[in-house]
């Protein structure tokens, strides 16, 4: 099996993970699974959010930035890296919701958030004849693969300014619709959108629609592997994997998971459905709870 993205040839298993968000245990679990099976011929695919919520944020960067280091990983940023990155440079306090403080205090902090603030936003590649983008939280419906990527450049290049300052004005900035800062919030914060073009972080009410429905009527020649959606859970469709299965969010009324797609890398069609090849390792504990018990 194998994928290959666009910047080179891989001929290892890939291994989708969904939101970890700090739940290192759990991604220790998935890995252990990965390596029983396959020894080290796999490379893990990230949809962003390694951090936040949970209790081992900065074991669990450790674990993905190893394989990212040895060509092994693909790790694109979400809404709570881009948190963290801020509350960093000083652009947002840190509020009781937050549990990054192991990164924040440790010796080389402002290395990780070096390093961080230099991951992508969209990773593409292919699964056998499938061309497939991996992103945090949502695409626009209209976009082609390539657009979607086009975008996504010009936004991480933004992240990645040799000036502190100039990443300061750019995450300070106006989010004007189409423009960078509107980019970057859409591929990281996005669930609804309306028919007008409109976007919100919100869930779908009324006129709003989710991101995925509109994006598969316009019947793109690409996949979507994607997390951020707890509240949504696993969601496979013809085109479409989203990961969120809410591990730190065990105990709120539903059975938290740290969900792994594993796919057939040598069919033609590996995001058709139905499609049964999931790893699913079940929260540890309860760990998001003192959400739920703030005034």
């Amino acid at each position: 099996m194998s994928s290959r993205p666009e910047s080179g040839r891989y001929q290892m298993q890939p291994i989708f993970v969904g939101d970890i968000q700090g739940c290192a245990d759990e991604l220790e679990e998935l890995l252990g699974r990965a390596r029983e099976a396959l020894g080290e011929d796999f490379e893990l695919w990230v949809v962003g959010d390694v951090v936040n919520r949970g209790p081992h944020n900065l074991r669990a960067l450790r674990s993905i930035r190893g394989l990212v280091d040895a060509g092994r990983a693909h790790y694109v940023l979400g809404n709570h890296e881009l948190a963290l990155v801020c509350t960093a440079l000083g652009l947002r306090e840190k509020t009781d919701h937050d549990s990054f403080d192991d990164v924040l205090d440790a010796p080389d902090a402002p290395e990780w958030i070096e390093w961080l603030r230099r991951r992508p936003l969209v990773e593409t590649g292919r699964l056998g004849a499938q061309r497939f983008a991996m992103v945090h939280a949502a695409v626009h419906p209209d976009w082609s693969l390539d657009e979607l990527r086009s975008r996504a450049r010009a936004v991480e290049s933004r992240l990645a300014a040799d000036a502190l300052e100039d990443l300061r004005h750019f995450l300070t900035g106006e989010a004007d619709a189409g423009g960078e800062r509107d980019t970057l919030e859409r591929l990281t914060n996005c669930r609804s959108v309306t028919l007008s073009g409109d976007w919100s972080t919100e869930v779908p009410v009324g006129d709003w629609i989710a991101w995925h429905a509109a994006w598969s009527t316009r019947r793109h020649d690409y996949g979507v592997v994607y997390g951020h959606w707890a509240l949504q859970g696993l969601h496979v469709a013809p085109g479409l994997r989203g990961l969120d299965t809410g591990c730190v969010h065990h105990g709120r009324g539903h059975e938290g998971a740290l969900t792994a797609w594993v796919p057939n890398g040598t069919t033609r069609a590996p995001f058709d459905i139905p499609d049964g090849r999931f790893w699913r390792a079940r929260a540890r504990r309860t760990y998001y709870d003192h959400r739920d018990r703030a005034s």
